[in-house]
């Protein structure tokens, strides 16, 4: 689809309709729009092949199978680290569950262990995974559902996100999850999605562009 050079200009994050109008010709504009559009209205979704409830990453963000981010205890098994992880179409590690009314996050695998903001001074695992505590405020969660954003209730200008990097882990690969700022972060890294297990419309859904 080529685009006109007034919807590039608003999808774009710099002014640069009025230097591609002297220079580019339409279908030179429509290759360039490519490379500059921001990731969040490139997106792609993931193909979510989990059974069971996860929390992922609405954009597959270069997964390389296509099978999306979700949070993970990281290693094999039980650990007291997370991390983001590919959606693993088998293995429990993947499996989390968010509870609104008290804001936890808690492994639907691991009985009586919730994802906690528990190491804050860790660059690369801040997050663990802890025995749940309704009175820790570092494992209360805020999620909006129109964002799609996970905030850490204590600072909710805070937003739960993943690196740039990407690791190998076997077949699969991993990210480190972390904290950072939201009004830093493009879309693609901070829009969540929390599937309970049994809505499988919720598989696939396209990217809000923000």
């Amino acid at each position: 689809m080529v685009m006109s050079l007034q919807e590039l200009n608003a999808m774009t994050p710099y002014n640069f309709a009025a230097t591609a109008k002297a220079r580019i010709a339409p279908a030179g504009l429509a290759a360039l729009a490519g490379l500059l559009l921001p990731q969040s209205v490139l997106a792609e979704s993931p193909v979510i092949q989990t059974e069971g409830p996860i929390i992922h990453l609405a954009d597959n963000l270069d997964e390389s199978a296509g099978l999306g981010w979700c949070i993970d205890t990281e290693g094999r098994g039980e650990s007291d680290a997370l991390h983001a992880h590919s959606c693993k179409p088998t293995g429990d590690d993947v499996l989390f569950s968010y509870a609104p009314d008290i804001g936890r996050i808690e492994s639907a695998t691991y009985a009586g262990k919730c994802m906690a903001y528990s190491a804050r001074d860790d660059a690369e695992n801040p997050f663990g995974l802890v025995p749940c505590d309704d009175s820790d405020p570092n494992q209360q969660f805020s999620y909006d559902p129109e964002s799609g954003q996970i905030h850490l209730g204590a600072e909710a200008a805070q937003c739960v996100t993943v690196s740039a990097a990407i690791d190998d882990a076997g077949p699969y690969q991993s990210r480190d999850l972390l904290l950072a700022a939201c009004d830093e972060l493009d879309p693609s890294f901070k829009t969540w999605i929390i599937r309970d297990g049994t809505d499988l419309s919720s598989r696939i859904r396209p990217i809000q562009e923000q």
